[in-house]
This record gives C-alpha cells, structure tokens and sequence, in this order.
C-alpha cells in the first residue's frame, strides 16, 4: 500500500558498500535525501562520488553481490524497495520509476529501431494493442519535440543526432508517467542549445506531470538552470544540501566553494595585443559531403554536406575556437585538418605544405608536426598497451631509438602532471582526466608545432575540466604550440580561446576576437548560442565583483 502523502523518495542513511581492494569500503555512507511531489532536486559532485550509484540503488540495479546496499531505506511514495524481489522492481520501473540515462548509445539497442524500442515499454506495461501503440510512441516523440516524429520512430538509434537520441529516451522514460524520474547526467555531451531545450522540456513535463526528479549532473550551469534543491557528495557523503540559491550563491562547505570556483566564467580573459605571429596552419575553401545512405528498408536519408567553403588561419602559439552545435561540421574540420578524412575540395597549409596533397610519404613526415586529442580518450588509447609504449609509439614510428622514447614518455608524463611512476599502468588503471591527461602526452611526443583537441574536456568534472584547460593554456605558452579547439561548450571557449569561429549547418556566420563575439554577437545563430547557455545569468561567487 503506497502512502500518497508521503515524499515521492525519501532516502534515509543510505550506505552502498564497496568491493575489496576499492579507494574506499562505502559508496555512498549514511545518505538522507527527500524529493517531494513536482520538486527537482540536483545531486552534484565529481566522478567517484557516488551520485550513479545512488540511483542505481533507487532503481534496483546495483552490480551485486560486489557492489550493494548494506544499510538504510529507500522508501519510494512509502514504502521500502529494499527487499523487494526482481519481479517486484521490474513493475515498479518504467510504470512508476523511470530513468534517463547518461549515454543514450549504450542504453538503446543499435539492433531495434527507436518505434520497437518504445513499443517494448508499452507492451510489457500496458494492456494497448499495436495500432495503440504506435500512435502512443509518435505522440510521445511529439512531446519531446523531435522533428519528423514518424521518421524517427522508423529510424534506428545511430541514424539520429545525439540530442534526438536523448530526447528518445526521455520519451520512453514518460511513456508510462512515472511518480520518480532519474536523470544520469543527460545533458552532459550535448551541445548548449540542445541543453537548454533538455532542460526546459524535463521541467515542462515534471510541472505536467508533478513528478519528482532526482537530476545527476556535475555541472552548476545545469543545476541554476533547473534545480529546486540540491545536495552535494564528496566521496560517498553529503556534505552539503539546501534551495538552488542556499547552495550556489552562499556556499558553506570547502568542497562546495572548490566546485563552484572551478566553473569557467562567460567573460573571457583581457584581449591580447594584435597578433603578427606567423600562420602555421591555413584552411582554403575546404568542402565535404557524406554520400546519401539507406536502402528500402530503412529509408533512404539524404546526401549531407557537412563542410562549405571554409576558410581559416591559425597562428603561431594561438588558440582558435571552432564552436557550434552538433551537426555544425566542428568534428568534419578536425579531422579533415589532420587529414583523417578525406576532402572533396579544398586545401589544408601546414607550414606552407598543403597536407591534402601531400603523398602518403610526405604526409607521413607532416603528420609529426600536427598531433590531435580526441574527447574519448578510453577509445582512442589501445587499452592493451602501457602508457609508457602509448606515448613512445609515435616516436619510435619515425625513428627514434626506443629505449630514449620510453624515456621521454616518463618525462612527458611529468610535463602532463603525472607521477613517472604511472608508466607502467593500463589505460582503465586511471580517471578519465587522467586518461585525457595521457592523450595529450601522447600528443605532444612528437613536438608538434599544432594540436587539435576535439571536445577534450566535454565529458570531465568540472574541477577536472579547470586543471585540464590550465595544462593546455601552460603547455601552450611554454611551448609555444598553436592550438585548434573543437567544443560545443562556450564557457569553455571564453576561457581558452584567443578567437574563434561560429559554425552553423558547416559554414562559419561568426568569427573574431572571443572577447568581441561574446560582448556584441553579431550573427542571429551565435545571439541564441550565448543565449542557450545553461546558468548564464548566474554568476560564481568567486567571480562577482563588489558592487561597492
């Protein structure tokens, strides 16, 4: 029997415990948390903290018997969870508990189609026949506002963007109005206009709905956004909760103030004086077109061109942005410029060299000279090598003798701020900043005069994200290096990045000194971009100046 009075969740000493061997015995040690009827309340803190796990218990999904709830209650409208059997959670999630979760490729099945996907909830839940069905899920694909609905329920989960293939698992999430959504870190790769309307839509459904929403996030522009509570973990305990405004604005706990003085600030740093440093990287009416895909069955989609006409200069110990929304062509141009993908026209001058012309001998000699950082470090690092061979693999390559490369590789590391110690260790051995930290050792051992860093920092905590960007800025003005930048996250851009160029559907309608783009945009596109950011008009205790 459910108590309608009661909270929604109501979380009292919750303690996970850990398996042998792990940094710590308990995940999560004594956790209280409540969420009322129509209340969003944000669980904020680092990787590690134990935010994913926290809704793991709630959902019955733990990785037991190693990792598993060892005290407390989960009381869910009233009642306790713990101890219920699979069969009884089974009914409990989707009709009444629903999860949103982090990356929507690994929780949807790339073999089915996004209509079977949703079908399945209903089927298993509800007593409607197919025709029922279908006209359910199309109206729920409505809900969320995805274009061409029909289409996207025939659509399997990679032929849809990133931004789509969230809003498809919010839509299975509400299928049944659920009492409690939990969303894992929804927003976290997705582009800010894209955010926003996450974001907005969450809120208009739970204020529909009144359900109440356990939100997951790490990021503070995120939780301005949208929280109306917020509890704070450091390693497995609440160190700090309260109302949005209690939490952001008067922060009382040192861990607090660390997490919040790390947000990038929206105002970029002083204009540096015009640059006469000479152009080591140039781009040239660059163009490229992905072929029209799909056959009969699955739809044929259309030819699309991801890159115009595109033109740009990089100079010496620069930094240029590449901003814009997913589908923009940021990853297209990066990888075009280190000629990872082939162009359809165009013109890439490395030094004076064009790298697209180059023979597979010449480019081979170039490629030393520019060096890319990829925002998946975990897949582009062969998680079968030591990080001492990662780093010394592209030296060795071009000649140097091993034993003196797996020694630079040590000194590298050191460079990066690891332990030399580290060498020996495994790729899954480190965080994810770590293993960000790695890549751009990897980078850097073959002296590149430019580095292209695609997202490196999109998927990191924010504390983490602060000391990542930090490296690169040092690294960059000791070594004098010139850096292509590829985010969706302005905040980040306003940072780091000396100018930039705004992207929108593969050509640039914005471009110039970042300070200037951000104070008075100029282009239609880049107003909405800088006016989509979650939390703009929220600033940072740390970076509020005295009105006085």
């Amino acid at each position: 029997m459910t108590d309608t009075s009661a909270p929604i969740l109501d979380l009292r000493q919750l303690q996970i415990c850990l398996p042998k061997g792990a940094d710590r015995p308990f995940a999560l040690e004594g956790l209280d948390l409540t969420i009322n009827p129509g209340e969003i309340v944000c669980l904020v803190g680092e990787s590690g903290s134990g935010k994913s796990l926290c809704a793991g218990a709630i959902m019955g999904l733990l990785p037991e018997p190693h990792v598993r709830v060892t005290g407390g209650e989960i009381r869910f409208m009233g009642q306790e969870l713990r101890g219920k059997t699979e069969a009884e959670m089974r009914k409990l999630r989707g009709a009444d508990i629903a999860m949103i979760f982090q990356e929507p490729m690994t929780a949807l099945n790339p073999q089915k189609t996004v209509g079977w996907q949703i079908d399945e909830v209903l089927r298993l839940h509800t007593p409607m026949n197919r025709v029922q069905r279908k006209d359910r899920a199309i109206e729920l694909l409505e809900r969320v506002h995805i274009p061409e609905p029909l289409s996207a329920y025939n659509a399997y989960p990679h032929q849809i963007s990133g931004g789509q293939r969230q809003r498809v698992m919010i839509a299975m999430a509400l299928a049944l109005s659920p009492k409690l959504i939990i969303a894992d870190e929804p927003t976290t790769a997705l582009d800010v206009t894209t955010q926003l309307q996450i974001l907005k839509l969450i809120r208009e459904l739970q204020k529909d709905e009144g359900a109440g929403v356990l939100f997951i996030t790490h990021d503070f522009g995120v939780v301005a956004e949208i929280a109306d509570k917020v509890a704070v973990l450091c390693r497995g305990e609440l160190v700090e909760s309260g109302t949005t405004d209690e939490v952001l604005n008067h922060p009382r706990h040192a861990y607090t103030q660390a997490l919040i003085a790390a947000v990038p600030s929206l105002t970029p740093p002083p204009v540096k004086a015009a640059s006469d440093a000479p152009v080591v990287l140039k781009g040239t009416g660059l163009r490229k077109t992905f072929a029209a895909r799909g056959g009969l069955l699955s739809g044929r989609r259309k030819a699309v061109t991801a890159v115009k006409d595109l033109s740009f200069e990089l100079r010496q110990g620069e930094t240029l942005g590449v901003v814009g929304e997913s589908g923009s062509g940021k990853t297209t141009v990066s990888r075009i410029v280190t000629r990872l993908l082939e162009c359809d026209q165009g013109s890439v001058e490395l030094d004076g060299k064009d790298l697209l012309a180059a023979t597979p001998r010449e480019l081979r000699a170039l490629r030393k000279h520019i060096q890319i950082v990829f925002q998946d470090p975990m897949a582009s690092l062969n998680p079968r090598k030591r990080v001492v061979d990662l780093i010394a693999q592209g030296p060795i390559v071009h000649g140097t003798d091993p034993a003196k490369a797996r020694e630079d590789a040590k000194r590298l590391l050191e460079l990066v701020e690891l332990s030399p110690a580290a060498a020996n260790r495994f790729p899954h051995e480190f965080s994810g900043g770590q293993r960000q930290r790695i890549g751009i050792a990897r980078a850097l051992a073959l002296e590149p005069k430019v580095i292209v860093a695609d997202e490196p920092v999109s998927a990191l905590d924010v504390s983490v994200q602060a000391q990542v960007l930090k490296l690169l800025a040092d690294l960059r003005d000791r070594l004098n290096l010139s850096l292509l930048f590829v985010t969706h996250d302005l905040r980040v851009a306003a940072q780091l990045c000396d100018r930039i160029i705004v992207m929108q559907k593969g050509e640039i309608v914005e471009s110039g000194l970042t300070a200037e783009v951000f104070s008075n945009p100029q282009h239609p596109y880049t107003q909405n971009l800088l006016s989509s950011i979650p939390g703009r008009d929220w600033t940072p205790p740390s970076l509020r100046t005295d009105a006085a």
